[in-house]
């Protein structure tokens, strides 16, 4: 199979040349090897690659050549080092469940990508692995956490990757390597068996695609409950595959085009979220612009965020050093990330609970703006990708509050989706002229509809389609 031929289909294109035997599994791993060789040296978005298991299940995706990310899923006999030189070197007893149900696919998993260190970035920039560049400029950063996901996507190394996301970390990534990304519902994939739930509750799993189809097909394959998750979210009515092609009908959407941090929006942005309003408007959907409220202020929902994340933090990384008898220190940790450990070890009880209750008043209040609109739109990022080092400005001068300030102020409409546990995708609709750099836009609906968002994105790729678009580093070429 020709690399040409390869970059030119989406996973469910190459699944149907698989099924009707026009190209066999072992041809389309060769052709992924051969774009990971020819692309990964400019951008470093993946890791480490293997074999190709020479027979993979038949689901619907059978022989279709996929990566995970180093942190979030565990692979049996695979290394797992979250990014991370703490955990150098360590390898996966068994297989998560979600492991198994992308197994179940049929996806043939040919490596892992790169994260930032514990995923407590915005940009994948780790000591471990080195930066990983975005494609469409390679001085620019692809986002984070689930940037080596997002930049081997959108480089045509596989069409589709998984990813993670506690603040942000599928859709940022999306929107910086212009691709589609969906946040699922809280409890919609499970976290198990090793643990219950990330950041309690924050984090799920999820995937990037070049297409929508292919997020809903995944996505249909992943979801439902194992036993023991701490999270339920009520079965589809339909495969989300389906919902794709369906019409959206006119929704009630509400524009926020201010984030709730005061950062102002930069003018390629702002244009594109003005351009993607009359392509709404267009389509027959309502779009207006109320006031809505995030049921905290700015600064608590920050400090409720830092204290979730860096108590999380502070324990995972305790048990990664006993695991691998190393020291915390900058021996074995970024600077960042090291504050963080030692701020979270000053959460107290009390700070923590009131952390608990800061999720549900976001939550609550969330919940209330879909008893009046149906989806929330506002753009994935304030601004551009930004280069590469940007993140780390000043850096070594920042608590773990600090840090959490700086990357909310750099991805301010992304990390409510999270704490509300409502599902939530960027969609790759404008670029800047000038640069050729890709915006995406961010569309939030209620707590298990992630059937509505997916109409949506079905019409708006066919209204504004993107695939078209291909960055400067890309495999096909």
């Amino acid at each position: 199979m020709k690399i040409s031929e390869y970059v030119s289909c989406d996973a469910v294109g190459l699944a149907e040349l698989v099924a009707r035997r026009e190209v066999t599994p072992a041809e389309v791993a060769g052709a992924a090897g051969r774009a990971v060789e020819a692309v990964n040296p400019r951008i470093n978005a993946v890791v480490e690659t293997w074999p190709a298991e020479d027979v993979p299940e038949p689901g619907p995706l059978a022989g279709v050549p996929f990566l995970i990310k180093d942190l979030g899923i565990t692979m049996a006999g695979k290394r797992s080092e979250l990014g991370s030189r703490l955990a150098a070197g360590a390898v996966a007893a068994a297989d998560s469940f979600l492991m198994r149900r992308f197994r179940r696919a049929g996806l043939v998993t040919i490596g892992r990508t790169t994260t930032p260190e514990m995923a407590y970035s915005t940009t994948t920039e780790p000591v471990h692995y080195g930066a990983t560049r975005n494609p469409w400029s390679p001085d620019r950063s692809a986002g984070g956490s689930s940037g080596g996901s997002g930049a081997a996507v959108a480089a045509g190394i596989v069409p589709v990757a998984h990813a993670t996301d506690a603040a942000g970390s599928i859709r940022i990534p999306a929107s910086c390597n212009g691709l589609f990304g969906l946040k699922p519902t809280r409890g919609r994939v499970s976290m198990g068996p090793d643990v219950d739930e990330i950041f309690n509750g924050l984090a799920v799993q999820g995937c990037l695609s070049r297409t929508v189809r292919d997020s809903a097909v995944l996505l249909d394959q992943i979801q439902g409950a194992e036993p023991g998750d701490p999270y339920f979210a009520a079965p589809p009515e339909r495969s989300y595959a389906s919902e794709v092609t369906r019409a959206p009908g006119r929704l009630r959407i509400a524009v926020l085009s201010a984030p709730w941090g005061g950062r102002a929006l930069t003018a390629p942005v702002s244009a594109a979220l003005s351009g993607t309003v009359r392509l709404l408007e267009s389509l027959g959907h309502d779009v207006s612009a109320p006031l809505l409220d995030l049921g905290v202020p700015w600064e608590e929902f920050v400090l409720g965020n830092a204290r979730l994340w860096t108590a999380n933090l502070a324990t995972w990384i305790d048990d990664l050093a006993a695991a691998h008898h190393r020291p915390v220190d900058l021996t074995t940790l970024e600077p960042v990330v090291l504050t963080g450990y030692h701020y979270g070890h000053t959460v107290t009880g009390d700070e923590f609970v009131r952390a608990l209750a800061m999720r549900n008043q976001v939550a609550r209040t969330m919940a209330g703006h879909f008893g009046t609109h149906d989806v929330l739109l506002s753009p994935t990022l304030p601004e551009l990708p930004v280069p590469l080092g940007t993140h780390a400005d000043g850096a070594e001068d920042l608590d773990g509050l600090g840090w959490l300030d700086r990357l909310f102020d750099r991805s301010p409409f992304t990390a409510a989706a999270n704490v509300a546990g409502v599902p939530s995708m960027s969609v790759p609709l404008a670029h800047d002229t000038p640069t050729g750099l890709p915006i995406g836009l961010q569309f939030t609906a209620a707590s298990g509809r992630e059937d509505v968002l997916f109409r949506l994105a079905g019409q708006l790729e066919e209204a504004s389609p993107w695939r078209h678009r291909t960055p400067a580093v890309w495999a096909g070429e």
